[in-house]
């Protein structure tokens, strides 16, 4: 049977994109897989040139500066596992990654889900998400940890953290 579509954020009904979702057999110990831990690597020289998608320009912020902000978070699963993320590697749906517009590559963020008030910390390697409603978009286990797999969405708030 098809997944269904992905419901609107906030709209309440839950549902993957498409053919996307968690994969047939995830981690037996999603809880313990470990967040990411922030250490210094030098930035990706290609990730953080200013690029366009859907038609907007994004400048990367490779200024060093902190940044927070609120707004939707998504998770990419199994539509996605094994492709190559914007940093050259291939994306993990069990690892602690996260795609965002525009913090650096690599770089380390703690998403906070503002219902629960739970967080993680991952590991920003690929760029994304390109909804204008959108700020970040996680890994399946750090939206498993975050408590929001089954909804798709939830509002958080995204900390750029330094090693």
């Amino acid at each position: 049977m098809p997944r269904p579509a992905e419901a609107p954020a906030g709209s309440g009904r839950g549902g993957y994109y498409l053919d996307d979702g968690p994969g047939a057999h995830p981690p037996a110990h999603l809880d313990q897989i470990p967040d990411a831990v922030p250490k210094w690597e030098p930035l990706n020289r290609f990730a953080n040139r200013p690029y366009t998608a859907f038609g907007k320009v994004y400048v990367p912020d490779v200024s060093g500066k902190p940044y927070r902000a609120r707004g939707i978070a998504s998770w990419y699963g199994r539509r996605y596992n094994h492709q190559k993320t914007s940093s050259g590697e291939l994306y993990d749906m069990y690892g602690m990654t996260a795609a965002h517009p525009t913090l650096p590559i690599p770089s380390y963020a703690r998403v906070t889900n503002l219902s629960n008030h739970k967080s993680v910390v991952v590991r920003i390697n690929d760029r994304g998400p390109f909804r204008s409603n959108r700020l970040i978009d996680l890994s399946y286990t750090a939206a498993w940890k975050l408590g929001f797999v089954n909804k798709g969405s939830t509002e958080v708030e995204v900390e750029r953290l330094f090693p």
